[in-house]
């Protein structure tokens, strides 16, 4: 995988690493979109279900504090975005 980066002008090496923890980790994050967009199943066009998946991302990163370090509450940052 490397030499094909190589060849295609990607200078930064990939580091396969195989940690059960962080695995855990990311899939914990998971589980909350599967269990919030189970009701969700029926959206009409891929755009919506893309664009709704995005918002229920940011949201869940700004209430679980990584998004930034502001002095806003998560739902002031959250409108911030909106625009």
């Amino acid at each position: 995988m490397n030499c094909l980066l190589v060849v295609y002008g990607w200078y930064w090496l990939i580091t396969v690493r195989r940690t059960k923890y962080l695995n855990n980790i990311i899939e914990q994050d998971h589980r909350f979109l599967r269990k919030l967009t189970q009701p969700m199943q029926t959206f009409k066009s891929f755009n919506s279900a893309a664009s709704t998946l995005a918002w229920i991302k940011v949201a869940h990163t700004i209430r679980k504090g990584q998004f930034g370090h502001s002095e806003q509450s998560g739902f002031a940052q959250l409108a911030a975005l909106a625009g």
